[in-house]
């Protein structure tokens, strides 16, 4: 097969959280692989000024505001996506947030955000997007971005580490019950990539001494996840499903 295999060329991408950070990356080399991206999120500015660096590098993109707890919004995404484009067959259920606390910290507010962004959301999206591919009989991939504190856990971290660990086992469960369509659902567990969820800490000498502590002694780059997400999303992964795959620089796997 070849390189050809890697190729999205006549795939359209649906990124979630495409306006900073990991999904902004993302959705620019899901580009240059040839997909057309649908970028999604809640301000329009930055998606906007995004799909001009797409379709000036000669891709093909359309930004639509998403709230990834409201399933009004997804719907009428979803509707523009396809009126412009077709029906989405490559979802990257990127959108998420971050407050960290102590667990007896934690009150329902922060909570319910945690679980109803980094989960429901992803539920939601992913949901609505499957139903359309498979109506149009329609293959396609899903990836849900997940992160290496759904394998592991961190004090202080209890509601992330809780929605992640549930995005990983809704990945294996989506996987059999979609696979009869075609649709392929894995997820990406990233370690620590400087976002602006985190991006204080990770600069700050605290930070930068705990990075060096780690196996890759560095945070990853973005660019460094695109390439795993396109083989996922391609027909290089063809018989990938139901996979959790971690770019962390191996630090799930060391006891630190």
């Amino acid at each position: 097969m070849g390189l050809s295999q890697f190729s999205l060329d006549g795939r359209i991408a649906l990124v979630t959280g495409a306006s900073s950070g990991i999904g902004r990356g993302v959705a620019k080399g899901l580009a240059k692989a040839g997909a057309t991206i649908i970028a999604a999120a809640r301000r329009l500015d930055r998606l906007e000024e995004l799909v001009t660096e797409i379709e000036t590098d000669g891709g093909r993109a359309l930004a639509v505001r998403v709230d990834v707890t409201d399933k009004v919004s997804i719907e009428t995404a979803l509707d523009r996506a396809e009126s412009s484009f077709g029906v989405v067959d490559i979802v990257i259920n990127n959108a998420g947030v971050g407050a960290p606390e102590p667990f007896l910290n934690i009150d329902d507010e922060n909570f319910d955000n945690t679980m109803n962004t980094n989960f429901k959301g992803v539920w939601y999206i992913a949901q609505e997007a499957a139903r359309r591919m498979a109506g149009a009989k329609k293959p396609g991939s899903i990836i849900n971005i997940a992160s290496m504190l759904g394998i592991r856990a961190l004090s202080g971290y209890t509601a992330y580490c809780s929605s992640k660990g549930a995005v990983l086992q809704l990945t294996r469960c989506m996987a059999l019950d979609l696979g009869r369509y075609g649709i392929r659902v894995n997820a990406i567990a990233p370690g620590w990539f400087v976002t602006e969820m985190n991006e204080d800490y990770l600069g700050s000498e605290e930070g930068q001494a705990y990075l060096s502590q780690t196996p890759a002694r560095r945070a990853g780059e973005v660019e460094e996840l695109v390439g795993p997400i396109v083989m996922l999303a391609s027909e290089a992964g063809s018989f990938v499903n139901g996979a959790v795959l971690p770019v962390d620089g191996a630090h799930s796997v060391a006891l630190i």
